[in-house]
């Protein structure tokens, strides 16, 4: 078992105190701590790191996520691959910019309320139990809504992802291998979404729809790259056309059953 403490930041630390400064002196300075693939499993009291505004914790056995209460001026917080089932103990956090929970335990993405500057939210690969699917609380997309900018939800087992409609600002929507099955489903979403220029969600059963890509095109205005691939103004402006040329065929067909309708009462009168 090895624990996070003050100790063994000042013994393993790059930055060296200098020798007029005291310990205590040289934590409150530190704004960078990387542990990374130390086999730490739990986080102990670090607030005299006061300017600490970047920590990585990633390849660990941390299973919940604590005493982190102090950082406010932390920004990037990098915690995936260890052993956390529950977000929590994150919302005195209010300048985070950047939280990576990939690979974990993690069920439900919630206990993000009050985090109004998070720009990126990665939570791939969660170890869930057969058969169950990555949930979004209401409340932490609703927290969200104004801030958030890049999302990664891929290898979840995800079905729907419609309530991120909320979400205003996401630009950037990664969810590769999930479970998404319909493309009414994104129509709605993307017709939601108008800051969104980048959408991945190759390994989808969605991808093997017919017309899959160009529905989703012709409902997005701001979408640039899909599944990885450039949606070039040539390729946009083709299926508008044609849109607009099927649109035409099928209101010249309404028009003439009407009148074929009007004339053919006309004689039966």
């Amino acid at each position: 078992m090895v624990r996070l403490t003050l100790d063994l930041i000042a013994k393993n630390s790059n930055l060296k105190p200098r020798k007029e400064e005291t310990t205590l002196q040289y934590l409150k300075k530190i704004t960078h701590i990387n542990f990374s693939g130390k086999n730490i499993d739990a986080i102990e009291d670090l607030s005299l790191c006061k300017n600490l505004s970047v920590l990585y914790l990633y390849d660990n056995r941390i299973s919940q996520i604590t005493n982190l209460n102090f950082a406010t001026n932390l920004t990037h917080l990098y915690l995936q691959n260890n052993c956390i089932s529950c977000i929590e103990n994150l919302r005195s956090l209010k300048n985070l910019e950047k939280l990576y929970l990939g690979s974990n335990y993690i069920a439900v993405i919630e206990g993000l309320e009050g985090l109004e500057k998070l720009r990126e939210l990665h939570v791939e690969n969660q170890r869930l139990p057969l058969g169950e699917k990555l949930l979004f609380d209401p409340r932490t997309l609703h927290s969200l809504a104004k801030s958030l900018s890049i999302l990664n939800i891929s290898n979840n087992n995800i079905d729907d992802i419609r309530d991120l409609e909320i979400l205003e600002n996401l630009n950037q929507l990664i969810a590769v291998d999930n479970q998404l099955l319909h493309v009414k489903d994104l129509e709605f979403l993307l017709s939601k979404l108008i800051k969104l220029w980048k959408m991945d969600l190759k390994g989808n059963p969605v991808c093997l729809k017919p017309k899959y890509r160009d529905r989703l095109i012709l409902v997005s205005k701001s979408l640039d790259c899909l599944d990885g691939k450039e949606i070039k103004n040539m390729e946009r402006q083709f299926l508008i056309n044609w849109k607009a040329s099927k649109d035409a065929k099928k209101i010249s067909k309404k028009k003439n059953s009407k009148k074929e309708d009007s004339s053919n009462s006309y004689i039966s009168g």
